[in-house]
């Protein structure tokens, strides 16, 4: 898989991937307009979402509405700010009952985002003359 960047300008920047396009641009405080969600909050949105897919495929795989979970992803941070950990919290309808509760921790924690992350994948950065 191959995803098209483009530079737009005034800290604006644009992926390609397929038939989609995803805008990012930078907080105001950082120079940017905030027209759309910066890069860092992409990344910690494909954390949360994966993990929702997960949910949601478990759920839909046993007949269990699924439209009253919520999913949130909040960070650690140590004295320095620093992210030293994730915290994903799925809210759950009264309706499903407590027993399925740990299933579905295991099934979010299924995450092939989370499970690429944790794999600890070298990052190669290299230059090409056109």
């Amino acid at each position: 898989m191959e995803l098209k960047v483009t530079l737009e300008g005034n800290k604006k920047v644009s992926t390609h991937i397929g038939d989609h396009l995803i805008m990012t641009d930078q907080p105001e405080k950082s120079g940017g307009s905030n027209s759309a969600p910066a890069p860092y909050d992409l990344f910690l949105a494909s954390i949360a979402t994966c993990a929702g897919f997960y949910v949601q495929s478990y759920c839909n795989n046993k007949n269990i509405d699924s439209s009253g979970i919520e999913i949130t992803l909040t960070t650690k941070r140590d004295n320095k700010n620093v992210i030293t950990g994730f915290v994903t919290t799925i809210f759950v309808p009264e309706e499903i009952p407590e027993k399925l509760h740990s299933v579905l921790k295991k099934v979010a924690s299924q995450c092939a985002v989370k499970k690429t992350i944790m794999n600890n994948p070298e990052f190669i950065v290299e230059t090409v003359k056109r």
